[in-house]
């Protein structure tokens, strides 16, 4: 903030003394090892082969042209590793849970944490708060983009339809989503939209992907479709399912699809 307010007053000093020129460049310093926005955002395209991998060693040598991995687990050296081989790379970032194994994780009051989710070691947050999630999440972003992803996958963005232990509500969830989105793009990142199927056409226009499983076993892939309609792709996994029973289908409606175990680990069958 000081540097910002000093500004007008080194003017003013290059003005008044003849010869004097400040080094505005040096002002405001980048944070060391962030790379600037880039100029346009990646946007993928429906079809596009994926690998999602959150557990395990990472198999840098997967044929999918879009990887969505753990943002605090990878490092720069493997995004790195991934462009090169022509990948685009999604962080994985969980948005709508507290998580005990996470580095940040004494930087949530204890107010914000809700019910058990499922999962072992996490906890609903309660979304109301942008006030002091947004820069919690801005942070989490900002290391996504030091390391060198391309777009952020936000987790548990349909919280008002769980049990979380705060009175959640439709226009709460929508206030949270599109927050993370403006957060994600001003730091020139995509971001997709997971699961949250009935708030797709309130959302579309917001994210610039979806993220969804078992579409296919629950009946609900049509709800995905505004997304297809918007050239923006569609990144499906199915876990019970074998493949001959959603692929074609998948197939025709421009969806990426693949089936994986829930783990989530490495191996993969592609539609």
């Amino acid at each position: 903030m000081t540097c910002f307010r000093t500004l007008p007053f080194l003017l003013a000093v290059a003005i008044a003394v003849p010869g004097c020129t400040p080094a505005l460049e040096h002002a405001v310093p980048e944070p060391r090892g962030t790379p600037p926005p880039p100029t346009q955002r990646w946007v993928p395209t429906p079809g596009v082969a994926w690998q999602w991998q959150l557990e395990g060693t990472l198999d840098l040598d997967v044929d999918a042209a879009v990887y969505d991995v753990d943002g605090v687990e990878t490092s720069a050296e493997e995004i790195q590793a991934l462009h090169d081989r022509g990948r685009r790379v999604i962080c994985y970032v969980n948005v709508g849970a507290f998580e005990n194994f996470r580095p940040d994780r004494w930087r949530f009051p204890p107010e914000l944490l809700g019910r058990p989710n499922g999962w072992p070691g996490e906890r609903w947050l309660d979304i109301r708060r942008v006030d002091v999630l947004e820069s919690l999440m801005a942070e989490r972003f900002d290391e996504c983009r030091r390391k060198g992803f391309d777009a952020i996958e936000a987790d548990l963005v349909d919280g008002y339809k769980a049990n979380t232990g705060f009175p959640l509500t439709v226009g709460h969830q929508l206030t949270y989503n599109r927050m993370l989105a403006g957060l994600a793009h001003d730091r020139g990142l995509s971001i997709g939209l997971k699961n949250d199927l009935d708030q797709v056409p309130e959302l579309v226009d917001a994210f610039d992907f979806a993220v969804n499983e078992q579409c296919f076993e629950f009946r609900e892939c049509h709800k995905l479709l505004p997304f297809i309609h918007a050239g923006k792709a569609v990144f499906h996994v199915e876990y019970n399912l074998r493949n001959e029973k959603f692929c074609a289908r998948a197939k025709e409606m421009g969806f990426s699809s693949m089936r994986k175990r829930p783990q989530l680990d490495a191996p993969r069958w592609p539609c």
